[in-house]
C-alpha cells in the first residue's frame, strides 16, 4: 500500500503527538504546532514502512516560536 496523502515524521521532540501526519499543503515542508511554537520537517528521498503503508519520510530541521 502506498498512501502519498500522509507522511512519516522523523526526529524532533520525543513528545510529538503523532509521527504519521497529513502531507503538507501548500509547500514542501510540514509544520507541526507544539508547545508555543512550530516544529518544521523537510522531505527526504527516503520512505518508511509504517502501519499505514509505505510513506515518505520528513526529517526535523528546526523549531520556531509563535509570536505573542
Amino acid at each position: 500500500m502506498n498512501d502519498t496523502s500522509k507522511v512519516f515524521l522523523e526526529g524532533g521532540p520525543d513528545d510529538l503527538p503523532e509521527r504519521i501526519v497529513p502531507a503538507p499543503s501548500p509547500g514542501p515542508d510540514a509544520k507541526i504546532k507544539l508547545r508555543g511554537g512550530y516544529e518544521h520537517f523537510r522531505p527526504t528521498p527516503r520512505h518508511a514502512d509504517t502501519v499505514e503503508g509505505r510513506l515518505p519520510v520528513y526529517e526535523w530541521w528546526e523549531r520556531t516560536e509563535i509570536a505573542e
